[in-house]
């Protein structure tokens, strides 16, 4: 964090933030997309900081991958195509690739044309746990920036220094297995340790046999819809600071609003299997608790 708070003033053009997951590559990312776009250098206050570290800032490009891999379609889209072009605002452009080692080869190529001609207004980063799974060529053109795991402790600290009673910190950062964004989102969601009780309730049914283990999934299952369909209902929430008094997309931010409802999409494909694993999560750390 500190090499990237010194590189904010002068930024190299591209940068691999590698670790292990829950790390905190994420948070460092949104800091630093946050210093590149502030004019003050990233004061945390500003509309420019707000947006940066709700990764909703016009001039910033979030890529994740779509399934298994990031495809040739969207890096053209999302970074080749929009990094030669004007930014939406005054200012850098800053693209962020998560789980970079997810590039297909042919989305590799399209990103090492914008890293061997890079924008003078531009600036990339890729964060990846597998630095290793990155083409070499795309490597060897970025600073790399080593994050080590975090300890549970921290992600306590961290989550207690923003207010989370201390309990409840701990219980989150233990079910989170020492992701600081997973625990955050547990420790201060309305209902984000809610799948605890569905994860009790399964457990005792599983110990009452086989009918009993068939219960246990269809209260999960069932569970699971439930919290995608809650999901799904957020979105109206998330585009509201975009839009003008009529409910419709001001152009400024037509960009924005678009990464947020592809970001949505991603999240409701997967919200059903995170949902299970968080409750197969919260039961084996019910389990290992009891044993000890």
């Amino acid at each position: 964090m500190a090499f990237l708070r010194q590189a904010a003033a002068r930024p190299h053009h591209a940068y691999v933030l590698a670790g292990p997951e829950g790390g905190g590559k994420s948070l460092a990312a949104r800091a630093f997309a946050a210093a590149l776009l502030c004019k003050a250098g990233g004061c945390g206050e500003c509309r420019d900081c707000r947006l940066a570290l709700e990764d909703k800032h016009p001039n910033e490009s979030i890529v994740e991958p779509e399934g298994r891999d990031i495809h040739v379609e969207t890096v053209r889209s999302e970074v080749w195509h929009p990094a030669y072009r004007t930014a939406p605002e005054p200012g850098r452009k800053v693209f962020v690739i998560r789980e970079a080692d997810r590039l297909n080869p042919a989305a590799a190529d399209v990103l090492l044309k914008v890293l061997e001609e890079p924008p003078a207004d531009s600036v990339l980063m890729l964060l990846s746990a597998r630095p290793d799974e990155l083409p070499e060529t795309v490597l060897s053109r970025c600073h790399v920036v080593t994050f080590r795991p975090l300890s549970e402790d921290f992600v306590v600290e961290a989550l207690t220094g923003e207010g989370v009673p201390a309990q409840r910190a701990g219980l989150a950062a233990r079910l989170a297995g020492g992701n600081l964004g997973r625990a955050r989102r547990m420790a201060t969601g309305a209902d984000g340790l809610a799948f605890r009780d569905t994860a009790r309730e399964a457990l005792e049914l599983a110990g009452r046999g086989p009918d009993g283990a068939l219960e246990a999934a269809d209260l999960v299952l069932v569970a699971a819809e439930r919290y995608k369909k809650e999901l799904v209902g957020q979105l109206s929430d998330e585009l509201a600071p975009f839009l003008d008094e009529r409910g419709r997309p001001e152009d400024a931010y037509r960009g924005a609003i678009r990464r947020i409802e592809e970001r949505h999409k991603r999240q409701v494909r997967r919200a059903e299997r995170d949902y299970v694993d968080r409750v197969l999560l919260a039961v084996n750390v019910t389990t290992s608790t009891a044993s000890c």
